[in-house]
């Protein structure tokens, strides 16, 4: 028989002396409701039977099958960094799991809260080369932040509880429970969900040091070429307000890393750009030219600072504000590290700052502005806006940005030059506004990502841009979107390439362009048409705007839009593999 809402709801809340006797599976159910799960991206297996039975039971959370496990955890992935709430997939056991494997180390990198739940072979089986079995556990320890094996049902509830308070608390991240087929069928007492959950050996620092803090607000105030750099832990701690306003109350310089951008606006003067192996020349300059640095949520990884022998020839004082004490001095050795959430750091270090009587030397802060605007002066991002014979991607970018930048927009993107372009050329002036894979560089993700914000955001325009090669890697979730009533715009910037292996071959590999083109792409246009949405074949740089004001025009609709771009355009500026962040390419003279 199935449950109404309201006894669903009730059932969630049932207290110590309203005891019921439950199949596992009903309890996970109803932990997943009791956590105000709206949506759980799927697909079906014999070890996961109970639970998908269970769901058919309830209406209160709506599950979505798409077409391939990689591409549940994506979109239970974009939906969490969208809304910042816990993300959460369910997958079968043996290659349900093993197919989600990408998925979970895609969220692993960039520290995203997601909870999967994976089937597992009966209890007894465990260990027997059963029937679609792995070992769920010891495969997925390295990519989660905390995993569970739960082989009694008794210790289902308080499982999820933990769960959901790991994925979601410190510093984020996937966490995996493995259930048993026995487990999910076997019936056990059930009085409800707990309200709280104590773990002795997990609890995240959250207030930073005091004395740490003013130590930070006194080297800040020194400072004569101060530069706030800031990472996507700014998006995941919700800190955007608390970061604007302190640059704004400084007056300093700010740039953001690849995962970060938006946690301050891009169409703000103080804003350097992206930093890193593909940053604007003002933002990697300043990174090493500064003689003090505060850097927020950023974990100074390789495709930021480059060579670190090269960044640690110019001394300058660092002041690293984190959630993770492991991320701190992890890459770069720190003055004044700081472990604590980085919203209630801010607030305290803004607090402190109102207090000061200290301000930073005007004169000085006046200089250092004049060398960035130098940097600045060199325009390191033109390209050939007037080519009327091809179509250069960064221009389909610029358009794209122009057309929607008063729009309730949200832009994903896959992994290669598009993702770049898409980074340096598309101005976030908004928080979680930009999902893309950064840390693991996961190609495939841009549609699912796509997909699971558009549930999450159905009134918000979302735009998918990719590239010929990572559309591929995921493309039949377009039956997904069809079948779920998710309209999202695909922009393919068509090279018929794999654009960032092709350029790394043309500069590292003398022009040897091994397996990097592509030579049978299907017809798009068809392909989009078969999957029941619209196709467009854009060849034409003055058909570009008309295209995507088509493509806006039609809300019901998925649109996938095949730009066919520039094939020898490359992305730029670029740091080579072992060299220092100022020792960039500007362009093809360089090379």
């Amino acid at each position: 028989m199935e449950m109404s809402k309201a006894e669903l709801a009730s059932a969630a809340a049932v207290t110590g002396s309203q005891t019921q006797e439950l199949m596992g599976a009903e309890v996970l159910v109803k932990a997943l409701q009791a956590e105000g799960v709206q949506y759980v991206w799927g697909y079906p297996g014999g070890a996961v039977l109970y639970i998908y039975d269970a769901f058919y039971k309830q209406d209160t959370i709506q599950h979505v099958l798409v077409r391939h496990e990689q591409a549940a955890v994506h979109a239970a992935d974009g939906y969490a960094r969208a809304t910042g709430d816990v993300g959460v997939a369910l997958v079968t056991s043996g290659p349900g799991l093993t197919n989600a494997v990408t998925g979970i180390a895609t969220a692993y990198m960039d520290s995203i809260p997601m909870v999967i739940i994976s089937g597992q072979v009966p209890t007894a089986a465990i260990g027997l080369d059963a029937f679609q079995e792995c070992d769920t556990v010891g495969i997925t320890r390295p990519i989660v932040k905390h995993n569970f094996l739960v082989k009694d049902p008794k210790d289902l509830a308080m499982t999820m509880k933990k769960a959901f308070h790991i994925a979601r608390s410190g510093r984020p991240g996937p966490v995996v429970v493995d259930v048993p087929k026995d487990v999910s069928f076997k019936k056990v007492s059930y009085n409800g969900y707990p309200d709280k959950v104590e773990m002795r050996s997990y609890n995240p620092v959250r207030k930073g040091h005091g004395g740490q803090i003013r130590k930070a607000l006194q080297l800040l105030l020194s400072a004569k070429r101060p530069y706030i750099y800031t990472g996507g832990g700014v998006l995941l701690g919700n800190a955007t307000n608390e970061l604007r306003a302190l640059v704004d109350m400084l007056g300093y310089p700010v740039t953001n890393t690849l995962m970060g951008l938006g946690a301050y606006p891009a169409s703000d003067r103080k804003f350097l750009g992206m930093l890193g192996m593909h940053g604007t020349i003002e933002a990697n300059n300043a990174m090493q030219n500064c003689d003090v640095l505060l850097a927020v949520g950023a974990r100074f990884d390789d495709r930021v600072i480059g060579n670190p022998k090269h960044f640690a020839q110019n001394e300058r004082k660092i002041i690293h504000i984190d959630i993770d004490p492991s991320s701190i001095s992890k890459r770069v050795k720190v003055d004044i590290p700081i472990v604590g959430d980085v919203k209630e750091v801010l607030t305290e270090l803004i607090s402190m700052i109102k207090e000061s009587p200290q301000r930073a030397d005007p004169s000085a802060l006046a200089g250092w502005w004049e060398t960035i605007e130098s940097w600045r002066s060199k325009d390191c991002l033109k390209y050939d806006r007037g080519n009327k014979d091809v179509i250069k991607p960064q221009h389909v970018v610029e358009t794209l940005w122009d057309m929607t930048k008063d729009a309730d927009t949200y832009i994903t993107s896959d992994v290669g030059q598009h993702q770049m372009w898409a980074a340096q050329y598309y101005r976030f002036d908004e928080p979680r506004r930009w999902i893309n894979s950064g840390g693991l560089g996961t190609m495939g993700v841009g549609i699912p990502y796509a997909m699971g914000i558009k549930l999450a955001k159905p009134d918000s325009e979302v735009f998918c841009v990719t590239g010929e090669g990572s559309v591929q890697m995921c493309i039949q979730e377009l039956s997904t979107c069809l079948q779920y009533n998710t309209p999202i715009k695909i922009v393919s910037l068509n090279n018929r390439y794999l654009g960032m292996v092709r350029q790394w071959q043309e500069i590292e590999y003398s022009g040897r362009y091994s397996h990097s083109y592509m030579d049978a792409l299907p017809n798009f246009v068809k392909l989009a048409e078969a999957y029941g949405h619209v196709g467009m074949l854009i060849e034409r740089p003055q058909d570009v705007e008309p295209a995507l004001r088509e493509a806006r025009k039609l809300k019901d609709r998925t649109v996938f839009m095949d730009f066919r771009t520039d094939p020898t355009e490359n992305v730029f500026p670029m740091v080579k593999a072992g060299m220092g962040i100022t020792e960039m390419l500007l362009g093809s003279e360089d090379l």
